[in-house]
């Protein structure tokens, strides 16, 4: 029994080795925020980036991205995996996934439903949690000096376009599925800019969001398969330009990062009329931003889940600590 133990040994030590969560708390309390990522994701228009960043792990997302490089895949090939696990941040990654994972399957019928039935109170919510997660952001851009409000407006104005597009109607071949993994996952990580939104924008949100409702069936599983592809070869890469600029250029890459936030505020503005636009595609209905009809009950609904989420932000930033200079 001792024998069989023995090999076990240096792959838990090696996987205990990597930084993430020390106790079964933290652990859920990760998960937890993987979660609402996850949440975050399927909603057009919120960026579960943000969300990394509203609850403090963005950077640590970035960085434990960045651990399966190279010197990961030459360790596996010498098959040394009590190296390959110490190097990437995998006790980190594990329980984030899961939340994320757990989000996806669970909550894509329930937002669907929410969305179409419930919407201002959930555009609402969303509104208040980004409206006072931007002005934490901001306060961590030090100095805040004119390259730096000029990199925010550059953000602004990008994002501010970027969430402005029509929803286009694109070809369901998998080499495209697997261009759209690649282009989504890289917004997911960005705050402000929403994954979901890109996919809306390039034709495949409901094309993949439905492969998700029944995940095992043959087709579905194929779509999931191709995009999943498509999503772990642009993180990849991404991640590493991301974490670069954080380390080398960390006030300048805020900067940009809070203007895309600001800018995405065009698309969960809680006043919404549908309308049908032009596009090259043909006719295709968008929801435009419109000022709320009358000051009545469901204005002060709208309002009070945006106090809801502003304060939801500003108690986890307390709880926190996180103070930057």
């Amino acid at each position: 029994m001792t024998d069989t133990a023995r090999p076990r040994r240096p792959l838990t030590g090696a996987f205990m080795a990597s930084p993430g969560p020390a106790t079964w708390r933290e652990a859920l309390t990760l998960a937890l925020k993987g979660f609402l990522m996850g949440v975050a994701d399927i909603i057009p228009g919120v960026s579960g980036g943000t969300m990394a960043f509203i609850t403090g792990i963005y950077e640590q997302l970035v960085a434990a991205i960045r651990s399966f490089d190279l010197a990961f895949v030459c360790r596996l090939a010498r098959l040394d995996l009590a190296a390959a696990l110490a190097g990437v941040h995998l006790r980190f990654l594990l329980p984030l996934l899961c939340g994320i994972g757990l989000a996806l399957l669970s909550m894509a019928r329930l937002m669907h439903y929410l969305l179409a039935h419930h919407p201002l109170p959930v555009w609402s919510l969303f509104f208040g949690l980004i409206a006072a997660s931007i002005v934490v952001v901001v306060r961590w851009v030090r100095p805040l000096d004119a390259p730096n409000l000029l990199l925010l407006v550059a953000g602004v104005a990008v994002s501010y376009v970027v969430v402005g597009l029509i929803p286009m109607r694109t070809p369901e071949t998998m080499w495209f599925l697997f261009l759209c993994g690649m282009v989504a996952i890289c917004a997911m990580i960005l705050p402000g800019i929403s994954g979901a939104f890109l996919l809306l924008i390039l034709g495949k949100y409901e094309y993949v969001t439905g492969a998700l409702r029944s995940p095992l069936a043959p087709d579905s599983f194929q779509v999931l398969l191709v995009f999943a592809a498509g999503c772990l070869v642009g993180i990849t890469g991404f991640s590493r330009l991301l974490g670069y600029l954080l380390v080398r250029h960390h006030a300048r890459t805020l900067a940009v990062l809070a203007g895309f936030m600001i800018g995405a505020m065009r698309r969960i503005w809680p006043w919404k009329e549908v309308v049908t636009l032009p596009s090259a595609a043909g006719p295709v209905e968008d929801a435009v931003n419109i000022l709320p009809a009358a000051l009545d009950g469901t204005f002060f609904l709208a309002v009070g889940f945006m106090l809801a989420g502003a304060v939801a932000v500003l108690l986890i930033e307390a709880a926190a600590g996180r103070k930057r200079t």
